[in-house]
């Protein structure tokens, strides 16, 4: 079960990442676009990792 939030977190980091640079008006398929994905999959993976133990899977 723990696994499947930390992708759940993962792929809903990656996402919101690669729309940042939208915001700005910067496409979704640059490489500013690439990083913020990459850099809010992290974050979704930490965050997943978080909820998994708060809710005693790990």
């Amino acid at each position: 079960m723990n696994k499947f939030i930390i992708g759940i977190g993962m792929f809903i980091g990656s996402t919101i990442g690669s729309y940042i640079p939208a915001l700005w008006g910067g496409s979704v398929l640059s490489f500013t676009s690439i990083v913020f994905s990459v850099i809010g999959g992290l974050v979704g993976i930490w965050l997943g990792y978080r909820v998994s133990k708060y809710l005693g899977f790990i």
